[in-house]
């Protein structure tokens, strides 16, 4: 049975706001040089891949669902953008979406297991 329309949208909004929240972080360097790097953007695959998820249990496709999941990845760029010490970046965006990819991927499995015929 599919969740209802408020159980399926709160956890994507929840999540949204999370998002913005930790995008909100003004200079969130670790100082920890190439670390540093590789742990945030692994923070973003691991938060999209999460989004991603979210949205497609709430959406039931998979393509509207990454949509949706690129186009507030882009929103979120612009909004670091204005975030003392932060910036909007393409790559960014790349590196979410290559995270809503992952989740997608994974719920669509986990929710929609394919039926074939043995």
């Amino acid at each position: 049975m599919p969740p209802s329309r408020l159980s399926a949208w709160l956890p994507v909004a929840a999540w949204a706001a999370l998002i913005f929240a930790l995008s909100s972080v003004p200079h969130l360097g670790t100082g920890l040089g190439t670390w540093d790097t590789i742990l945030r953007k692994g923070a973003h695959v691991t938060e999209y891949a999460i989004f991603g998820l979210l949205l497609l249990r709430a959406v039931g496709r998979e393509v509207p669902a990454f949509l949706l999941g690129v186009g507030y990845a882009i929103t979120d760029e612009v909004h670091q953008h204005f975030v003392s010490g932060r910036h909007a970046s393409p790559i960014d965006v790349a590196i979410d979406s290559a995270g809503l990819l992952l989740g997608i991927l994974v719920a669509s499995r986990a929710l929609f297991p394919r039926r074939d015929a043995a």
